[in-house]
Formats: C-alpha cells, structure tokens, sequence
C-alpha cells in the first residue's frame, strides 16, 4: 500500500520512530504498542494546536522516550547502572571510575534540593511537573535547581579535567 505523506504527515516519520523504539524496547509488538500510543499523542496535539502543523521528528522520540520509561516503571522494569563500576584491570584508577568519582563527588556536593530535582530529572525521566507535584515546590523552583545543580556539576567536573 503507497501512501501519500502529504495526505498523512505522520507516515515520514512512522519507521523513524518505530526503528528507535524497536531498538529499545524487546519485541516488535512492545514497539507497535508504544508507537501506537505516540502517534495517538501526537494526534491529539495536533487537534489542539492553534496551527495545525504536526510535531516534528524530535517531538516524536522525546514522547516515545517517555512511553518506553512509563511503560518499564509500570512494568518494574527500570534497568539502572550502577555508578560504582570499577575497571576489572586492578592497576590504576581507569577512566570510568574517575568519571564515576568525580560525579558521585560533585552530586554530594549539591544542596539535597538541587540533588533531587537532577536525579529525579536525568536519572528517572520525570517532567518538572511530576517532579514538582513530588516535592511539593512550584515547577519554576525544579526548573531553577535543575539549572543551577547542572551548572554546579560542570564546574565540578572541569576543575577535575573532565569537561567535554
């Protein structure tokens, strides 16, 4: 079946999203179900949106990012790794674990607000609005620790020799 992408603006973007998905998650059917509910999303927004246009390719994954870590905490599937990793080498420290070090050190030294607003956000996936409903603080206050625990981290980790 041809299908005409000026007729359906979500059928370029389909195998895109669908491919990252499927790179993700176990099965084709888990990917089929996870698209679905993305391309529902966006169908929604664009119903919603004052100019009708429909969300870009960036939009998609970052909605097919949230579904897949919704569904894996749904699931109790969450895999984290662990940040205390050592090099099975045994010599010196290696590389993983100085970045390792540096970060653990540089996330203790960040006020208890700032430290759980960037967990919460970079760790878990949360929005600053389930971050803020959490907490108990406005989404604005999450936004301003994010901001400033971020910035904090990268002084930290360039005065160890570790900026990017």
């Amino acid at each position: 079946m041809l299908v005409d992408h000026a007729a359906d603006p979500f059928a370029r973007h389909y195998r895109d999203v669908f491919g990252y998905v499927r790179s993700r998650v176990d099965s084709d059917e888990e990917a089929e179900e996870v698209v679905q509910e993305v391309f529902a999303t966006a169908a929604e927004e664009l119903t919603r949106s004052s100019d009708g246009a429909p969300p870009t390719l960036g939009w998609l994954y970052t909605v097919a990012r949230r579904r897949m870590v919704d569904e894996a905490r749904r699931r109790g599937r969450v895999d984290l790794v662990p940040l205390d990793l050592r090099d099975d080498e045994g010599g010196d420290e290696g590389y993983g674990e100085a970045i390792r070090r540096a970060l653990d050190e540089s996330l203790a030294s960040l006020t208890e607000g700032q430290r759980q607003v960037v967990v919460l956000r970079l760790i878990e996936g949360a929005s600053f609005r389930e971050i803020a409903d959490r907490l108990g603080v406005t989404e604005e206050a999450c936004r301003m620790r994010f901001m400033r625990g971020l910035e904090q981290m990268r002084d930290d980790l360039e005065q160890e020799g570790l900026a990017p």
